[in-house]
């Protein structure tokens, strides 16, 4: 036996002197001295006592050496959990106890190094900080670079990814060597990925998007990154004449929108961006499109299951869909009472099934086998539709659904006529308790800058355009979106905000 994942993205490497990360300094370490950091940092976790299968969290901020932290876990058969690095003290307590983790790694800074170990007093704890330095990097001095890479089979565990938890307790998703792998493959496959890549890494790694998706990416094909600590606009724009494709978040393209620099000339040597981890407006897509002649290729994707679908390289892209089912991934609509499957243009729960889809949840046997069906099929909790050519549209997520006096409303349908209303910049449409309809919509809208929308004006026109009970009750403007991480709109903290707004009405 050999070891799946590390054998087929990382040890292919082995000896490549090629460029593999492009430093803000300007260094580069290529992919021979990076496989030689990581089995420096296997050799340290071993000597340490930890054994295949530990868990090994990362509250650490984005570096090279992290990434070899990644690439280590993989080598000596652990299993790696990286953490947001947002995350306070509380938060971090039910992470570790929950996953049992054996070494808990962050920075020297931490609040973790005054209070001890959170919720997991069998845990050792290491440093790593962003320019490299910390106890961890210390053990490995004086190592050999080099490491035999522990047997792990295709279904071992790789990854433990803990879901950004907007209702209840966050899960942990268990993802295999194989899970990994598989996507990692067909993406390139699909992405026209090669070696003569060099990709524009501005995500964060504790995340699917920027550790799964773009790094595993590059890896299987040899390439290389431009490997940036965050999103930058300044340095953004230095080094996209660097770069040939990029992959980012909606609100890295309405960044780089909003800034004159940001232009065709700037962008014409670039092969793909691609965006993902929350919907892109189809008004950005357009947008960008008329400035710099690139269509913005779109994905859809979950913790649970890396990447599912993806508009088309050389096809069409569709703004406001996230195209068709991965190579080896099979994807339904379903009535969510029945679980029948619905036909073409009827929304429903999206079903997913395929070789990316994770092997269940952590210490949670009764939810895994309420969502990950004995047919391998997976409930993501997404409500979507196919249109007549086979895109894959996403309505919202199921826990958004609006029940209204008996009747169902999907809010993406609602903020899609929002978002293009005169002086809307953009718009979350919830569900809040009221005393007649049990529920009932609200509309909340960010303007654009400068511009006060008018929206007795804007009322008017929606009525033209949906039904009645369909109506927001009521549109209230704000200044920004509550957001995660990963820049997606936090409804949970809008339904907690406007939870007693008809109490009196």
């Amino acid at each position: 036996m050999a070891n799946h994942l590390f054998d087929n993205l990382f040890g292919i490497h082995d000896g490549k002197e090629t460029p593999f990360l492009h430093l803000p300094s300007g260094g580069i370490i290529n992919h021979a001295e990076f496989l030689a950091m990581s089995a420096r940092y296997a050799r340290a976790m071993v000597k340490k006592g930890l054994k295949p299968g530990d868990r090994v969290a990362a509250q650490v901020r984005k570096s090279p050496q992290k990434l070899a932290l990644y690439a280590a876990c993989v080598q000596s058969g652990m299993v790696f959990l990286p953490l947001n690095t947002a995350y306070t003290i509380d938060e971090l307590k039910y992470f570790i106890a929950n996953s049992g983790a054996s070494l808990i790694v962050c920075d020297s800074a931490s609040d973790i190094m005054s209070t001890g170990v959170p919720g997991n007093a069998n845990a050792d704890i290491e440093t790593l900080d962003a320019d490299g330095g910390g106890t961890l990097s210390e053990l490995t001095e004086g190592m050999p670079a080099d490491f035999q890479a522990i047997d792990r089979a295709p279904d071992d565990l790789a990854a433990l990814l803990y879901t950004s938890g907007t209702t209840g307790r966050s899960k942990g998703a268990m993802l295999t060597h194989d899970n990994l792998l598989s996507n990692a493959l067909a993406l390139a496959g699909e992405w026209r990925f090669t070696a003569d890549d060099v990709l524009l890494h501005a995500l964060p790694i504790f995340h699917t998007h920027g550790l799964f998706v773009a790094t595993n990416i590059v890896l299987a094909t040899g390439g290389s990154m431009i490997f940036m600590p965050g999103f930058d606009l300044d340095q953004i724009i230095d080094r996209i004449p660097k770069a040939t494709s990029m992959m980012g978040v909606p609100t890295f393209y309405t960044r780089l929108l909003g800034d004159s620099r940001f232009t065709a000339e700037l962008t014409s040597h670039m092969r793909l961006f691609v965006s993902g981890s929350a919907p892109l407006l189809a008004d950005t897509h357009i947008r960008f499109e008329k400035r710099t002649g690139h269509r913005i290729l779109e994905r859809y994707g979950m913790t649970e299951t890396n990447m599912n679908t993806s508009n088309p390289h050389d096809g069409e892209r569709r703004p406001g869909t996230v195209g068709f089912p991965l190579p080896g991934v099979e994807l339904k609509i379903t009535d969510p009472d029945t679980g029948e499957e619905l036909p073409r243009g009827e929304a429903g729960q999206i079903e997913v099934r395929g070789p990316n889809v994770f092997k269940g949840y952590w210490g949670m046997p009764e939810k895994t086998a309420a969502e990950l069906q004995a047919s391998g099929y997976f409930i993501t909790g997404d409500i979507g539709l196919f249109d007549a050519d086979g895109y894959l549209h996403i309505i919202g997520r199921g826990k958004d659904l609006i029940i209204s006096g008996g009747y169902n409303i999907y809010p993406k349908e609602i903020e899609l006529l929002l978002d293009s209303q005169e002086g809307v910049l953009e718009s979350a449409v919830i569900g809040v308790p009221h005393p007649d309809y049990g529920e009932t919509v609200l509309g909340i809208v960010v303007p654009e800058e400068h511009i006060r929308p008018e929206i007795c004006k804007i009322s008017e026109e929606l009525k033209k355009t949906l039904a009645s009970f369909k109506h927001p009750r009521r549109l209230i403007i704000v200044d920004r979106l509550p957001r995660n991480a990963m820049g997606k709109v936090q409804k949970n903290m809008l339904r907690d905000q406007y939870r007693g707004f008809f109490d009196s009405t």
